[in-house]
């Protein structure tokens, strides 16, 4: 089976699968790749060893060199350039009186594309902002609404946990999080510790859910009426992490019950 590899295209876009090829690429590694209309360039993020339980949408591309020291110079230049075209394009904005805020802008590799990544409430006509960009930087314009998830990745934050938003270190993809998750951890149903600084529910609710659900397993539930060696009891209080839990006794007295993994 054809080697792959999952890269992160550009600093702000999409992680996609590209084949590997003959090419001793490893994680960590600048690469450059083909795209719809030239080439671009990408971050190695994982070295997967098959495509078995990968999800793939579309023909996978290829992976055409690891990045050489010229290629680096000029996506670091690219950054330049794109730092300086956020005050032209915010100034576009303005004139065309468009309710949009700018977030970021990026080059493609070979220059032959600027994304422009904007948030709004609604639906923005910009068609004549694309044209006017267009002969501005003569280059093909691509202007993409991005969500407040996207907008926290972008310009990164400390969480609450003192550390950097995972979305803006090292999560690859968006997971959905539902209010359920943070239920099941017996947290405190406050939205506001329980948002990140995008204003919804913190990602890290999603990647613990997995090791919550597996450390409840054969635990009871709050409420619940159990027997124990001292006889019968309702449990008051569930520690997941422990897998331990507080019984109140029909004697009025109170023990913990402690679990063996996986009983």
């Amino acid at each position: 089976m054809d080697k792959v590899a999952q890269v992160k295209l550009r600093q702000f876009g999409q992680t996609l699968y590209f084949y590997i090829g003959d090419l001793a690429v490893k994680e960590g590694n600048y690469v450059i790749v083909e795209q719809d209309r030239g080439l671009d360039y990408a971050e190695v993020v994982a070295m997967p060893d098959t495509l078995t339980n990968v999800k793939v949408d579309e023909p996978l591309r290829k992976i055409v060199r690891l990045a050489s020291a010229v290629d680096i110079k000029q996506i670091d230049d690219n950054r330049v350039k794109a730092k300086e075209a956020v005050s032209s394009c915010e100034k576009k904005i303005q004139e065309h009186k468009l309710d949009m805020k700018l977030v970021e802008v990026e080059y493609s590799f070979d220059r032959s594309k600027i994304i422009f990544y904007f948030t709004a409430e609604g639906r923005i006509d910009f068609r004549e902002l694309v044209k006017d960009l267009a002969k501005t930087f003569k280059a093909r314009i691509e202007l993409r609404q991005i969500g407040v998830r996207d907008e926290a990745r972008f310009i990164g934050g400390f969480g609450p946990c003192g550390r950097g938003l995972c979305c803006a270190t090292f999560l690859k993809d968006f997971e959905p999080v539902t209010i359920k998750m943070a239920k099941e951890e017996a947290l405190p149903l406050n939205p506001a510790k329980l948002s990140g600084l995008c204003g919804r529910l913190m990602c890290c609710l999603a990647f613990e859910h997995e090791t919550y659900s597996a450390l409840s397993k054969g635990l009871p539930k709050e409420g619940e009426h159990v027997h124990t060696k001292e006889g019968k009891g309702t449990v008051i209080s569930v520690n997941v992490l422990k897998r331990s839990c507080l019984v109140h006794l029909e004697d009025g007295k109170q023990i913990e019950i402690n679990y063996k993994e996986g009983k």
